[in-house]
């Protein structure tokens, strides 16, 4: 059989697309004796690039100990720390109107100091270490922090970059704009190289595996449990932006 893995959502810590559900659900594929081949369904428009880097580092793992081939089918949406994932992947394919690509890092936040000077808001931070208060929204930009940010962002994309060049190897068309942020469809991934072909679950399945029966290995929690992770993950998501400013993806 075909030994399924979905990726589906926001990949992040404590849920189905986290990179703790998404390996044991590897696990158990690769382990599995009828399983000609493993494939990653993908629909999902990122998320943590730590999340998608323990994702890819286990796919390299399993599939050089088994020896068992491994591809990705991207349906809707496979970009940014999605793609990180599927680059791990022998062969990728998409759907001609995929969204696939967005090979980049963002760090994204708010700032109220305007707000607070029209309200006569006085904003009173302290702090044991200089930088303590780090991209706090409401205090002035720090050109140093900035600085130090976007020096983060870099390096984090780079590894992005070498991560991508890994799986990808002499197939990727390089150029200026392929590592610059953008995405593209499934058709103009495939003529860049990010994609090896047009293809469906099921036409993978049965036209590359050569095994039509699907066997579904992925981690699923039952609705309360989603139900009171999602409210949790949300309150706590909520907090933390306003408290810090910032989210890293």
């Amino acid at each position: 059989h075909t030994a399924m893995v979905v990726v589906d959502g926001a990949i992040a810590g404590g849920g189905e697309a986290s990179a703790e559900a998404i390996n044991q659900a590897l696990r158990d594929a690769f382990d599995a004796p009828g399983a000609a081949a493993v494939v990653l369904l993908i629909n999902s428009p990122g998320g943590s690039p730590v999340q998608a880097g323990i994702v890819n580092d286990e796919i390299w793992r399993l599939k050089t100990a088994t020896q068992k081939p491994v591809y990705a089918v991207i349906e809707d949406m496979g970009t940014s720390a999605a793609y990180y994932i599927a680059a791990a992947a022998d062969e990728i394919y998409v759907d001609k109107a995929s969204i696939v690509g967005s090979i980049g890092v963002l760090m994204d936040g708010f700032g109220f100091t305007e707000l607070m000077k029209t309200l006569g808001v006085e904003r009173r931070l302290l702090t044991a270490g200089k930088n303590k208060g780090f991209m706090d929204p409401f205090s002035p930009q720090n050109a140093t922090q900035q600085a130090h940010a976007k020096a983060m962002l870099a390096e984090i994309h780079q590894q992005f970059i070498e991560t991508v060049r890994k799986g990808r190897g002499e197939r990727l068309r390089e150029t200026p704009e392929v590592f610059s942020g953008l995405f593209w469809t499934g058709q103009r991934a495939v003529d860049m190289g990010l994609a090896d072909g047009l293809g469906s679950l099921d036409s993978v399945a049965r036209d590359v595996v050569q095994a039509e029966d699907v066997v579904d290995y992925s981690v699923r929690e039952d609705l309360p449990e989603r139900l009171a992770r999602q409210l949790g993950a949300s309150a706590a998501t909520a907090a933390a932006r306003v408290a810090s400013g910032w989210s890293l993806r």
